[in-house]
């Protein structure tokens, strides 16, 4: 199944358009999929987004009766040490992984 999120990561090369742009187009475009991942696969694209976006986890962790709170921060803390710039890649990659499946 071809979908607009094919056709944005297909068409660029490195000089049409940077990274940091690249991302954030898929990232749009992920926000707007028809159907939400699973949990493991949504938490992969979260902790992606968050190590791109913020780096190293920065708050503390939440306490253990918030279940999907700790899933999210342990998610997050397992990138540790990722540079943002290659959670952006990774981040890129994995939804061009799962857009044929949930665009």
């Amino acid at each position: 199944m071809f979908t607009v999120f094919n056709l944005l990561i297909s068409t660029q090369t490195p000089n049409r358009m940077s990274h940091d742009a690249e991302f954030q187009k898929v990232a749009e475009a992920v926000r707007n999929w028809k159907t939400r991942p699973s949990d493991n696969e949504n938490l992969a694209m979260y902790s992606l987004y968050k190590q791109a976006t913020v780096g190293d986890v920065n708050i503390s962790a939440p306490g253990i009766t918030d279940v999907v709170a700790s899933a999210k921060f342990k998610a997050w803390s397992d990138r540790k040490g990722i540079s943002k710039d290659d959670a952006k890649k990774q981040y890129i990659d994995l939804a061009a992984q799962l857009s044929p499946k949930y665009a």
